[in-house]
């Protein structure tokens, strides 16, 4: 039997369950600024922008740090990667009880911050490298769900400041400090994964010039862009239109997040026994419909509960999906250098859409136009998965039985 048909190994499933804890971990000291970003504007008189800005910068750095970091991880491996950035991460954690009373200092260590949103190029390739073909999209699936460490930190947070200001950068800081010893010694790369020579501008710049990247960047910008443009301004659209109270918003923000961590698994399941490009083209679908039903805006309970829920059922569908398909079209020794660049695209295009509903509500009074455009967004990235994505290859290899096996209805 070939290698690549066997069963996964005991192996692969440890380090699909470490990669998944460290993802998750290193997320909620990612986000640990945002749940406690009014608190802050009290403290430093902050303004509406400045608390924004607040919040953005580790977000946006995070995002952008995929790129570097996974083609790092293509070249020395996520066994030096993951406990790296997990320490590394403790530092700017730590450094956010010291910088507390200086919005400029806090702007500076926020960027530091950023180090713990690059893990997700990190995981991508190690998960990827462990699971034969047909089992990656329900293993990256499951590690797509460390996403719900920001949630995590949206809920806990807040509540363990309660104990003491200080409280939750302690307590990350030593969840970190024993994730990452632990990491040392449980994640391994696989002995036989292709490692690159060439020079990390040198595959960043080949990990450009492949048409598939920019295609999965654009699809993921749409699904994982959703979620996280969702997640930033979901509160403030059900206070605004809503009228509902802030607590009230932010549990059903919460519960719009919790749907999002669930369905990606479910995602990367279904592209296992379906073509990825077909799960996506559905869930995109999915997503257009429903965000004409919400342009029409309907009562919250329950006609726009139930449309807001299953576009979030949808978008992380197609999150799984994405990267169900960038395991099938990106030659092995790129992965972590695609993943950077499409995770990194992912991550920007959720900062677009918040801006832009902002913009139209305050020039028209409603939220209508915006959900037109999801809609049309959705509904181009349906039709470009399906019409496009369900054919590609990785470059050098034969799409004859690919061809076949689409033609079969199976990827």
């Amino acid at each position: 039997m070939d290698t690549e048909t066997k069963p996964p190994t005991a192996a692969a499933y440890r380090n699909l369950v470490m990669a998944t804890i460290g993802f998750a971990l290193t997320f909620w000291a990612w986000d640990l600024i945002a749940p406690l970003a009014s608190w802050y504007g009290d403290r430093l008189e902050l303004s509406s922008f400045q608390q924004s800005l607040l919040v953005a910068v580790p977000v946006l750095v995070g995002s952008v740090g995929r790129v570097p970091a996974g083609a790092l991880t293509d070249r020395y491996g996520a066994k030096l990667m993951f406990p790296l950035v997990s320490a590394l991460t403790i530092i700017p954690v730590l450094l956010l009880i010291v910088v507390k009373d200086s919005y400029g200092l806090m702007l500076v260590v926020g960027f530091l911050l950023g180090l713990g949103g690059t893990t997700f190029a990190i995981g991508i390739p190690l998960v990827n490298s462990w699971f034969p073909p047909e089992k990656r999209g329900l293993a990256l699936g499951v590690f797509g769900m460390g996403m719900g460490g920001v949630a995590l930190s949206g809920y806990f947070t807040p509540r363990i400041a309660k104990h003491g200001e200080n409280l939750p950068f302690i307590v990350v800081a030593i969840a970190l400090a024993a994730y990452a010893v632990l990491a040392t010694f449980l994640i391994t790369d696989r002995p036989d994964r292709p490692v690159p020579t060439a020079s990390l501008a040198t595959r960043l710049g080949a990990a450009g010039r492949l048409r598939v990247t920019w295609e999965l960047s654009a699809l993921y910008a749409i699904g994982f862009g959703g979620i996280v443009a969702f997640g930033v301004y979901l509160p403030t659209y059900l206070k605004t239109w809503y009228e509902l109270d802030p607590t009230d918003a932010g549990t059903k923000a919460a519960g719009f997040a919790l749907v999002t961590v669930v369905f990606r698994p479910i995602g990367g399941w279904l592209s296992d026994r379906i073509h990825p490009a077909l799960v996506t083209a559905v869930a995109l679908g999915v997503v257009a419909l429903l965000a004409i039903v919400q342009a029409f805006d309907p009562p919250l309970n329950p006609g726009g509960t139930i449309a807001l829920l299953i576009m979030a059922a949808g978008l992380g569908t197609a999150s799984g999906s994405v990267f169900a398909l960038v395991s099938q079209v990106t030659p092995q020794a790129k992965v972590g250098s695609v993943t950077g660049i499409v995770g990194a695209m992912g991550g920007l295009g959720g900062f677009l859409p918040p801006l832009v509903m902002g913009a139209i509500y305050s020039a028209k009074d409603s939220y209508s136009i915006g959900f037109m455009l999801l809609s049309d967004l959705a509904l181009a990235g349906c039709v470009y998965a399906w019409g496009r994505m369900r054919g590609v290859r990785p470059e050098g290899e034969d799409p004859a039985p690919e061809a076949a096996k689409v033609t079969a209805g199976r990827p």
